[in-house]
């Protein structure tokens, strides 16, 4: 049993969560000792595809018409696509029926949570689908907490010892609550604000480029930075906010747990099965929610809750991802 994995465009994507995810199967499957190839001229037994762009779709359907099995990634939904960029509310209901399309080539369909699959079930075309909740996974022997990571952490930056400082991570896009960060910035200035990630700002609502070019003596933009000074910032920072509207799974929230950093994330659907409010993270609902718990957690006002959130991390090991993948392929035989 060999299997194709492949992505359309990686070199562009590769930056992106989407980008990491299949760098994490890689690392899944080598841990499950299955073998694998990224070359489209290789043999291969299952096609594992991780893109809906057009080139993607042709390839599952050659793929079906040669008698291939297909693993279809569902990594994107309507519903985390129409909150991002300029026009994405415009085009979010062909950009479904897009993803449908594509989707249902796949004889067996993998999506990162059951919040992920409840939508696709819901998707017209899609009811009748094997699809399968899969995390993208977690590397914890990457994502270790280090005492290291404070002193080293606000060096780089530039923060003085005493200062505390909360990190954002996430795409210049509304849906990862970019806005609401800065207005954070804003209203708690003795705190110190940096955001890790970026885009290209002519793809972004008005909303987000103002963010951006927001000038604050607390507010810092770091750009994109590779996974080692993500794992810095977490191992660094006093708190990680997560202020997304929406996602497929959340991976970061993940990897803060795994350093057993400070967490505070919003409260929306995709987190009310696993992250109670108060039992393994800290939830708002709005800024003025995030304004006063933030202040709370910072003041150790409210419980220390990172040693909960590390077990959660556990549990999205990529050597346990190598195991559900290899269920699902060995489905297909």
């Amino acid at each position: 049993m060999k299997i194709l994995l492949y992505a359309q465009g990686l070199k562009v994507i590769g930056k992106s969560g989407l980008g990491k995810a299949i760098q994490h199967q890689q690392k899944a499957l080598k841990y499950v000792k299955v073998p694998y190839t990224l070359n489209l001229h290789d043999n291969y037994d299952i096609l594992h595809i991780n893109t809906y762009f057009l080139k993607s779709y042709f390839l599952a359907k050659k793929a079906k018409k040669n008698g291939k099995k297909i693993v279809y990634h569902a990594h994107s939904t309507e519903e985390d696509y129409k909150d991002g960029f300029i026009f994405a509310k415009q085009t979010s209901k062909f950009f479904k029926k897009w993803l449908v399309r594509c989707y249902a080539l796949g004889d067996v369909i993998i999506t990162p949570t059951n919040y992920s699959k409840k939508l696709l079930k819901g998707y017209k075309g899609l009811e009748d689908k094997k699809i399968v909740a899969i995390s993208n996974g977690i590397d914890t022997d990457f994502f270790k907490s280090n005492e290291n990571y404070k002193k080293s952490f606000k060096k780089r930056y530039g923060y003085n010892e005493n200062d505390k400082i909360i990190i954002g991570i996430g795409l210049y896009i509304r849906r990862k609550g970019l806005v609401d960060f800065v207005e954070l910035a804003k209203r708690l200035p003795e705190y110190k604000f940096i955001w890790f990630g970026k885009s290209p700002l002519a793809a972004a609502t008005e909303d987000v480029k103002s963010a951006v070019h927001t000038k604050l003596n607390n507010l810092k933009f770091a750009g994109y930075v590779e996974q080692k000074l993500i794992r810095e910032a977490l191992g660094g920072c006093d708190l990680y906010l997560f202020p997304t509207l929406e996602e497929t799974e959340g991976i970061p929230i993940f990897e803060a747990f795994a350093m057993k950093c400070k967490a505070i994330i919003r409260d929306i659907p995709i987190f009310d099965e696993l992250l109670e409010d108060g039992k393994i993270v800290y939830k708002a609902k709005d800024v003025d929610q995030f304004e006063r718990k933030i202040k709370k957690i910072l003041n150790n006002q409210l419980p220390d809750l990172t040693n909960k959130g590390y077990e959660i991390a556990k549990e999205r090991d990529i050597k346990n991802v190598g195991k559900k993948l290899k269920e699902v392929y060995e489905s297909l035989k």
